[in-house]
């Protein structure tokens, strides 16, 4: 059971060492000279390092991102589970992300993994993290293009292996838990989070990010990930975090995989530095679960949500939004807003 568990949650591992790569990098001590030490000391190593990680999509074509590039770009993060014995797996986390390097703004869109959908290549709807399995990530990421109606311009995907030593190794993260989170599920591996640390273990982290005992179902586990995610990203602010990219990038190895070459990795995180600050949003898509074919658990999206999610997405990739012009997730939104306005962004945007 502890193995079947374990891959259930592949996908951090890699997002841990590609979050610290562009958050170290990017999101700390801005200016010329922290570019400059960079460049001098890091740069060379961790392009090296990356190039086991570089795997383009076959009948894919990526523009490359120029290091003075301001244009926003976007990306689809994979969580895949693979099980031994397994050829490709299944996409368990999906999250749709545009980066804004001239703002340092990013949006995240998580997409439950049941939702139903229609898949790229395929005659029948089916559950959208099947893509993944059908046709890997390429047929994933036409497939999220189809949904949201807008272009992926690079995809990461992620298996877990070295996570507890990941984030061991950046001597652990602060969590929002109050109070104990117990795992006691019948089919469910035992653990306890003890609320109220400081800091998390890799072990506890771990544990909070698959923790699924709750009402919420997919819908709060979901939202453990941006706010796993938001929390490795203080993390990576911290200057002691610097040294740790070459470490960390080892420690992902053959777990992460993305058709964002090396050298383009480092020159967004390099346009990230001059950023003035950094702006994350996330929302979950809306809609409610419901048996379907064969008694099938399946997601229904909420068709005025996702409506809404496109126009949001065209927002942030038109290259002319200011940050001040940038549309919200409503979560976001003052409660006296329709919606039918764009918002001036604040300078942090709690998960």
């Amino acid at each position: 059971m502890k193995k079947r568990i374990s891959r259930k949650w592949k996908w951090v591992s890699g997002l841990t060492a590609f979050i610290v790569l562009l958050g170290a990098v990017g999101y700390f001590n801005r200016g010329a000279l922290a570019m400059l030490g960079f460049d001098l000391f890091f740069s060379k190593k961790v392009e090296k390092k990356l190039e086991q990680s570089y795997k383009p999509l076959e009948g894919r074509q990526t523009a490359p991102v120029a290091y003075t590039d301001t244009k926003p770009i976007s990306f689809l993060l994979l969580g895949v589970d693979q099980r031994e014995g397994e050829s490709s797996g299944r996409s368990d986390t999906i999250i749709y992300t545009v980066v804004r390097p001239k703002d340092g703004a990013i949006l995240m869109i998580s997409v439950p993994r049941d939702t139903l959908t229609e898949i790229a290549g395929r005659e029948e709807k089916d559950k959208i993290n099947h893509a993944y399995a059908f046709g890997g990530a390429k047929m994933a990421v036409e497939t999220v293009e189809q949904l949201f109606d807008a272009p992926v311009n690079y995809y990461a995907s992620i298996n877990f292996k070295g996570f507890k030593d990941a984030i061991d190794a950046m001597g652990g993260i602060a969590l929002p838990i109050e109070e104990d989170i117990v795992n006691k599920g019948r089919d469910h591996e035992k653990f306890v989070i003890k609320g109220g640390q400081d800091l998390y273990n890799g072990t506890d982290a771990l544990n909070y990010v698959r923790y699924r005992e709750d009402a919420g179902g997919d819908m709060s586990r979901t939202g453990r990930h941006q706010i796993f995610i938001n929390a490795m990203l203080d993390k990576a602010s911290g200057v002691d975090q610097w040294t740790k990219i070459p470490e960390l990038i080892d420690i992902m190895g053959e777990n992460f995989s993305t058709d964002m070459s090396p050298d383009q990795i480092i020159s967004l995180a390099k346009t990230l530095l001059q950023a003035d600050s950094r702006t994350i949003y996330s929302h979950t898509l809306k809609g409610e679960g419901g048996r379907g074919k064969s008694n099938l658990w399946y997601f229904y999206a909420d068709d005025e949500d996702l409506e809404q999610v496109k126009a949001i997405i065209d927002g942030w990739m038109d290259e002319k939004t200011t940050k001040a012009q940038l549309p919200l997730p409503e979560k976001y939104r003052p409660k006296n807003d329709n919606g039918s306005r764009t918002l001036s962004a604040p300078e942090t945007a709690a998960p």
